[in-house]
């Protein structure tokens, strides 16, 4: 019963504070530069985390300046983790994302990216976009597994979006990302794959007990002359590491 009584209280208060975000996109937005927008991304982030009953671990160093940041995905909070540390990360998201009400608004307030995966020439369009903003100084960050997973072990790598960094000659940065709770070192409850609505997400967070969202920055990888197949391997390999899993399902 308490336990239900609390979810119900974080769910009302990610309610309040998603129109309250809103209502800052709308109204403020508008009248800041692109640093206090940043600041705006990065508390409305810290909040939402916190409402929901989760703490931010922050383990190494994002680099500043223009980087291709990637990462595993494991839940709809990813991008919010991230952005509690490194707010200037421009995301790559499934243009799927633009149907969520509410939660549109706010993504694209963080400058996000929009690709549609059924179409080559989309992906190929968003490809030259990303060069274009890493090479002007942007940081970019993408989930090159392409879907979630459970959080125990990483899924192939899509090396395509690698070739950005590639083209605009900028490191990329790998980053781990690692739910916990009190009973599960690999927390269950904030998978969000198969076919969870966002609806039963919200509410298995809302519920877990002790959340703690390990955001890990591992040392950037040049990319230079890099062969993307080869890149895709070694960041893979990098973060597999740092989650402890030694599977390689290898890259496509």
């Amino acid at each position: 019963m308490i336990r239900t009584a609390r979810a119900v209280w974080r769910i009302g208060r990610v309610v309040v504070h998603g129109l309250h975000g809103l209502a800052v996109v709308l109204l403020r937005f508008p009248s800041l530069d692109v640093a206090g927008r940043q600041q705006r991304v990065q508390w409305w982030s810290i909040k939402l985390l916190r409402v929901m009953g989760i703490e931010v671990e922050t383990v190494g160093t994002p680099r500043a300046g223009g980087t291709l940041v990637v990462a595993n995905h494991v839940s709809w909070l990813d991008i919010a983790a991230i952005h509690a540390t490194r707010p200037q990360v421009r995301f790559v998201a499934k243009s799927d994302v633009r149907a969520w009400p509410l939660v549109n608004r706010l993504v694209d307030a963080a400058a996000t990216l929009y690709v549609e995966r059924e179409r080559r020439r989309d992906a190929m369009r968003v490809m030259h976009t990303i060069a274009e903003a890493l090479a002007a100084g942007d940081a970019v960050g993408v989930f090159p597994e392409g879907t979630t997973g459970d959080g125990h072990a990483l899924l192939p790598f899509h090396a395509n979006l690698l070739q950005a960094a590639i083209a605009a000659e900028v490191p990329v940065q790998p980053v781990a990302l690692r739910y916990r709770d009190a009973t599960q070192a690999v927390s269950q409850a904030a998978a969000y794959i198969g076919d969870t609505s966002l609806a039963q997400s919200m509410w298995w967070i809302a519920c877990a007990q002790g959340l703690v969202v390990r955001v890990q920055w591992l040392p950037a990888v040049g990319s230079r002359h890099a062969d993307r197949r080869a890149l895709a391997a070694h960041l893979h390999d990098q973060i597999a590491l740092a989650l402890g899993d030694e599977t390689r399902p290898g890259e496509n």
